[in-house]
């Protein structure tokens, strides 16, 4: 099943003047490499996180860098892996954090579709990956459209969360207006860098808050 942007992301980005080729030119790419490379997401799931939150239901943007690179984890949402899949540890740290900042259980299950159906667009800066090599489609353009689609909400949006984990995700920062919408930044939830700053961060209340009690 070949992969496409779905259609109310079409009309909201060339809406804005977004070349429609910033999308399609690195999913090429990406099928390109599966002729002979194994490639994550599966090409059906390349823009599921866009399938599942579209634009009119955008309240909080999460972004990280690039999918999960090892069997069975990428589909399509940034930090989410399929149900019975065992967490990846950047995942651990985040439902820590989740429990301790809501007082809440833990989720029982690493698949963050409800999350998306809420509102919560969980994208990676780069949309896939070879298999078991982290940052290898990182020149394949997708950076370009997702800025670009960061671009866009923070034109036509008011009042988002955009939640911004670690120091490569921090640099998106620029492409937000913090008059208009809340910029909540931490640590990333890797291991490496979860006690410098990621737990006790509060990044689920505080975006509750901005978003009078919006319900995770």
């Amino acid at each position: 099943m070949s992969a496409s942007l779905p259609e109310a992301w079409q009309e909201f980005l060339t809406a804005t003047n977004v070349d429609p080729a910033l999308w399609q030119m690195p999913l090429d790419k990406a099928n390109q490499r599966r002729k002979n490379n194994t490639v994550f997401p599966p090409e059906n799931l390349v823009f599921r996180a866009f399938e599942l939150t579209p634009p009119e239901k955008v309240r909080i943007v999460i972004l990280g860098q690039d999918p999960y690179h090892d069997d069975g984890q990428a589909e399509g949402l940034a930090f989410s892996v399929p149900g019975n899949t065992p967490l990846p540890p950047s995942l651990k740290n985040i439902f820590k954090e989740y429990s301790s900042d809501l007082q809440r259980p833990q989720p029982d299950s690493g698949h963050l579709g409800k999350w998306a159906e809420k509102g919560v667009l969980l994208i990676n800066a780069i949309l896939t990956v070879d298999a078991h090599k982290p940052g290898s489609h990182a020149d394949f353009g997708w950076e370009k459209f997702t800025d670009a689609v960061i671009a866009a909400l923070n034109q036509e949006k008011s009042s988002l969360v955009f939640i911004l984990w670690g120091g490569f995700a921090g640099k998106k920062s620029k492409l937000i207006d913090p008059e208009k919408h809340t910029v909540i930044a931490s640590a990333h939830p890797s291991p490496l860098s979860a006690y410098r700053g990621f737990f006790g961060s509060r990044p689920f209340s505080k975006a509750a808050a901005a978003l009078n009690n919006w319900q995770w």
